[in-house]
């Protein structure tokens, strides 16, 4: 094993290891209460993302700030989202969640969605949050497709493109085409059905509002049923691929792993049924400024623990501890002793 590839330290509660226990369990417990605020940032090709600020937030301008990137047709209503930018907002943070195109309140305004390798709303985002806080600390994080699209981000924009000090990924479908495969199999096309339904639900509104380069008729979306379809016939003519193929292999953030120089934080479950065991093994090495953590169980977002008797998340008191490990340290001159 590589010695940026390391085990994680999570263990499952007994009897509640297997792999579709741990990915449906965190959707099974209360949604985390947590207030926002939500602003719509308009993109330069006249579309918009919106955004949920987790309130109440930081008074202090160069306050810590948590950028979050959902999975796929997640929002803010995600249990995972609840749970990460609340742990953030306890530790001081300002926390912020970015819907992709379509993902939050209202549907985006262009005939297009949104793509597991669209890092463009991403990186505008940055850019603008490094104009507004340019004194704070930032650190983004990604869940599923967000984690995918994030490592894809930070490859590319290399060390110092980004005004990050540091990136999280969870559960990220580093081969897309294989995940794509894993999720045509056995039990898992329960996922793959709930998801697909979800995102041709939205396709078919926008095709009654107005034409979609894609040439389908509602009948022939109803009836893409597996990924590998739905992404040839819908997501690929919608941003600019050729193929299914073609989309998986350009926007797969696996093959980039040697590139990232900002540090980063994988975490990974062996047993995650959205992919093959051997992902990693499959992908190139990753670079020295990367850490995996592989959990031998967790399936997919799930990683719940028991803890002091009960159900917790150890995915968010993992991403917590990162989160304590890059909040800058105050410097001396800023510390202030009362005289005796």
């Amino acid at each position: 094993m590589s010695r940026t590839i390391v085990p994680a330290e999570f263990r499952p509660p007994r009897g509640l290891g297997n792999r579709h226990v741990q990915t449906l369990l965190p959707r099974l417990r209360p949604l985390v209460a947590l207030e926002r605020d939500t602003e719509i940032l308009n993109l330069p090709d006249g579309d918009f993302v919106e955004l949920a600020w987790v309130r109440p937030a930081p008074g202090r301008g160069n306050a810590p700030l948590f950028i979050l990137f959902h999975g796929l047709e997640g929002s803010f209503d995600s249990p995972y989202a609840r749970e990460l930018l609340a742990a953030a907002s306890s530790l001081g943070w300002r926390a912020v969640m970015m819907h992709f195109r379509g993902c939050g309140q209202a549907p985006n305004r262009l005939p297009r969605a949104y793509h597991s390798g669209d890092t463009a709303d991403a990186y505008w985002l940055i850019g603008q949050l490094a104009k507004r806080y340019p004194r704070a600390i930032k650190v983004a994080a990604g869940v599923s497709l967000g984690g995918n699209m994030l490592l894809k981000l930070v490859a590319e924009q290399g060390g110092d493109g980004l005004d990050l000090a540091g990136a999280i990924a969870i559960s990220a479908p580093l081969d897309l085409a294989a995940s794509a495969d894993a999720l045509n199999r056995g039990f898992a096309r329960v996922y793959q059905r709930h998801l697909l339904k979800s995102l041709r639900g939205k396709i078919a509104a926008k095709m009654a509002e107005a034409s979609l380069p894609i040439g389908l008729t509602l009948q022939q979306l109803e009836q893409l049923d597996s990924f590998w379809a739905y992404d040839n016939q819908v997501t690929a003519p919608l941003h600019g691929f050729a193929s299914a193929s073609d989309y998986y292999r350009r926007a797969s953030a696996g093959r980039l792993l040697g590139d990232i120089e900002l540090p980063t934080l994988i975490v990974h479950a062996a047993d995650d049924p959205f992919m093959p065991a051997d992902l990693l093994a499959r992908l190139p090495v990753p670079s020295d400024a990367v850490r995996v953590e592989i959990a031998r169980q967790g399936g997919h977002v799930g990683f719940m623990e028991s803890r002091h008797g009960h159900l917790s998340s150890w995915l968010t008191r993992r991403v917590a501890r990162q989160l304590q490990d890059w909040m800058p340290m105050p410097h001396p001159l800023q510390v202030t002793t009362s005289r005796p």
